[in-house]
């Protein structure tokens, strides 16, 4: 009986039914609009992700809302003026609990003559007041809010606060997309000052200049132990890295070129998006294109080993070389801070 009521209830329904075609049309339109929709999020992502990575060595998956307007189509703003600062985290492996902790943390600097990029390692075991919860390191930092970009709103904060200069735009990044833009690019040439025994693959990587695959290079990134300067040497691993891949880029003419550029984003692209900030994605482009035309110069944060009571592994800062080398990132003097302390240059070549 149920069965019958069915369906004549459903055979008396049948003539309000809209017809099948025209319905799966439409559906079918829908589809193809949402899926471009998240394409251009995409590559507009990872069209910020190749510079950042050009500047740093890593791979974006950034702080912007979902909302965010694509980047690529959006209208240019006029080239940023002045000294310019950029924060790259790279972010290791979530932990059970969902969070990540900062693995390297850089703060690029293109000084207001666009004449190259500074690459400014932060150490990740420096410790430094954290809001509203007394000091800890600052690799703890990222992991202080609920998601990703919470964790990068702290740590930008954080990195503000102990440097005292504005930050532009920023990013956090994974090792996952190394692999992936590395291998997109044909590998990336590293020089190494002395052999690396990986303490994870028992691999070694013998000293000088070699061309690594992505999960050669991520093994190289990762190193601290067993290395003279540990965490030090792995801040200025990920600097020659970075040389490597903006030299590889550079050289293919990446930046340049947007039928090139467009290939390598659709190789390395998964669902990133990022923040320009206050200017385009081509604005940027411009001024981190004009920058990285010499070769950058990579230098660490000057500290010294010793941090708290609470926290006795950390690092604090270098209280002889730290003032000077923050008033002159202040005002934008770092090519005449550099000169005049060549032992605090890490050696790219």
């Amino acid at each position: 009986m149920i069965e019958d009521d069915l369906r004549a209830a459903f055979a008396r329904r049948e003539e309000l039914a809209p017809a099948v075609g025209p319905v799966r049309a439409a559906i079918d339109r829908a589809v193809v609009r949402r899926r471009r929709r998240r394409l251009r999020v995409r590559l507009a992502g990872t069209a910020l992700a190749v510079v950042a990575a050009a500047l740093a060595g890593f791979t974006v998956i950034a702080p912007r809302p979902a909302e965010t307007p694509n980047l690529i189509a959006a209208p240019a703003t006029p080239p940023p003026s002045g000294a310019l600062n950029m924060l790259l985290v790279g972010a290791d492996a979530a932990g059970t609990d969902g969070s990540r902790r900062a693995d390297s943390i850089l703060l690029v600097h293109l000084p207001a003559d666009r004449s190259r990029l500074y690459l400014v390692a932060l150490p990740r075991d420096l410790v430094v007041p954290m809001t509203g919860r007394g000091t800890g390191k600052l690799n703890a930092s990222l992991a202080a809010g609920t998601d990703l970009t919470a964790g990068y709103q702290a740590t930008r904060q954080a990195v503000a606060q102990l440097t005292g200069v504005r930050i532009d735009a920023g990013a956090v990044l994974t090792y996952r997309a190394t692999r992936e833009l590395t291998d997109a690019v044909g590998g990336v040439s590293m020089c190494l000052p002395a052999e690396i025994r990986s303490h994870h693959t028992r691999r070694t990587y013998p000293a000088g200049c070699q061309r690594l695959d992505g999960s050669a290079a991520v093994d190289v990134l990762r190193q601290r132990y067993n290395m003279p300067d540990g965490a030090l040497d792995r801040d200025r691993n990920a600097a020659r890295y970075a040389a490597g891949l903006l030299h590889r880029i550079r050289e293919q003419g990446v930046l340049t070129n947007p039928v090139l550029l467009s290939r390598l984003i659709t190789k390395v692209g998964s669902g990133v998006v990022t923040d320009t900030g206050e200017s385009s994605l081509p604005a940027l482009l411009a001024a981190a294109g004009t920058a990285a035309t010499a070769e950058p110069v990579a230098v660490g944060l000057p500290v010294r080993h010793g941090g708290t009571k609470e926290l006795p592994y950390g690092f604090r800062l270098d209280s002889a070389l730290a003032p000077g080398f923050l008033d002159a990132l202040r005002g934008d003097r770092l090519a005449e801070w550099t000169a005049a302390h060549p032992k605090q240059v890490t050696t790219l070549r």
